[in-house]
């Protein structure tokens, strides 16, 4: 009997200490698919684990401004953020976030690709772990074009992409030539638009950070946007981002749509997309350089310094962003479905290539991606399509809605540009860029 009791007694202290030693973490992510499927995985981490975890999902504009605040304030409202390839080398070295460089050796660091690695690293240790990576490209209906009598080339130029949009916009029947995102944001619109600029053969800056946004190139760049979304685009474009634009395409409501290389694998997907048999894809459009055409990005995620629950937060990267999760997507959801950019091993798994016929282009288009020469003339800093600099984010913004306010013709594009000239100047100035 009392041997009973002893060992129902040790029981119960080790489910008491198993119940102190559990923790809630708290995270905030961007609402795309691919991290509401992590949001939706996750049970099986915390029944593994016994931890819980408070997810804190928002729009992407919301989710950097809510993330930003939190980091800089250090106000501890969340312990893993979702955080991209441009906030982490900054926030690393400002000790705003912890190194990630002690998982397990079975997560296998050198799988994961060396430029991925650099761009989230800072002082020679890794501050984010990457869930995905990315590059953009062009998206367009193999079936459209072939009633139309066109042809795709495998590098086109935006002047191609021009006259392709015009000949397939059929707005009677809710048929867009193009969709491309117009939603204000250093992220959002910019974000393309950065890309386009870049094609054009424009820059931020100039090596002495002398802005550059009245340069022939920007203005080029912009009205060409803005007369080809007044054309061939749809309506309220100033409101679509990426899953709007992702809405639309898969819908079948757009002939062409040059976007995030990770939207591939949604838009392949049989369970979710009407155009998955009707896509093709080629390169991000060029026009006077390639150089900075398809963009650099990396979602990842990382662990603020003001963590009380690091351990157990990082205990959660080492799954979420592991090759087993890989794995787990490919069986549970569809192997089109899986984070891509980020691991050698993915892209040599037989069921993947097999399920992903985009798989070898996004991995080009990743690795080939240069964030250290993102444009035609040298420039002083990294980043294809934003300015690896803190300014940037604000100064990003505030463009991006001087860009939609063209779009919605509020303003001339040469109006937009000037103002944006002025305020950008301005922020440089007073940040010690400019004497």
């Amino acid at each position: 009997m009392r041997l009973t009791h002893l060992v129902s007694g040790v029981a119960l202290l080790a489910l008491s200490a198993g119940a102190a030693s559990a923790a809630t973490i708290t995270i905030a992510t961007v609402n795309n698919s691919d991290m509401i499927r992590m949001q939706k995985l996750s049970p099986q981490w915390e029944k593994k684990t016994g931890n819980k975890i408070n997810w804190v999902v928002l729009e992407e504009n919301v989710l950097r401004q809510r993330v930003t605040t939190d980091i800089a304030t250090r106000g501890g409202q969340f312990d893993i953020l979702t955080i991209g390839s441009y906030e982490t080398p900054i926030w690393g070295k400002q000790n705003w976030l912890l190194p990630l460089d002690d998982f397990p050796a079975s997560y296998d660091y050198n799988d994961i690709f060396k430029g991925v690695r650099d761009a989230l690293s800072a002082n020679g240790k890794m501050y984010a772990v990457p869930f995905y990576a990315e590059s953009s490209f062009t998206f367009y209906r193999k079936d459209l074009f072939e009633k139309a009598g066109l042809t795709m080339p495998a590098h086109p130029s935006y002047d191609q992409i021009a006259q392709f949009a015009d000949k397939l916009t059929d707005k009677a029947h809710e048929q867009y030539g193009i969709c491309l995102r117009g939603k204000a944001g250093w992220g959002e619109n910019m974000a393309f638009l950065d890309t386009m600029v870049n094609a054009f053969g424009g820059q931020w800056f100039d090596m002495k950070w002398q802005p550059q946004l009245t340069s022939e190139p920007w203005k080029k760049a912009l009205t060409f946007y803005v007369d080809l979304m007044h054309r061939d685009g749809p309506p309220g474009a100033t409101g679509n981002g990426f899953n709007e634009n992702l809405a639309l395409f898969t819908t079948g409501h757009c002939a062409m749509w040059i976007d995030a290389t990770v939207a591939a694998g949604m838009v392949y997907d049989k369970n979710s997309s009407q155009v998955a048999d009707k896509t093709g894809f080629t390169s991000a459009p060029m026009e006077v350089t390639d150089h900075g055409n398809g963009w650099f990005w990396s979602w990842a995620l990382g662990v603020p310094a003001s963590s009380k629950n690091a351990k157990v937060a990082k205990d959660f990267l080492a799954w979420a962003t592991s090759k087993d999760y890989v794995t787990m997507v490919g069986e549970t959801d569809g192997w089109t479905v899986v984070p891509p950019g980020t691991r050698e091993s993915t892209y040599a798994n037989p069921a993947y290539i097999k399920a992903a016929p985009f798989a070898e282009t996004v991995k080009a288009s990743i690795l080939s991606a240069d964030i250290t020469h993102p444009t035609k003339d040298p420039v002083p800093y990294v980043g294809i399509q934003y300015v690896a600099i803190p300014e940037f984010q604000a100064m990003g913004t505030q463009v991006g809605q001087l860009v939609s306010a063209a779009l919605a013709g509020q303003m001339t594009p040469d109006q937009a540009l000037k103002q944006a000239q002025a305020s950008v100047t301005s922020t440089m100035q007073q940040a010690g860029y400019l004497k």
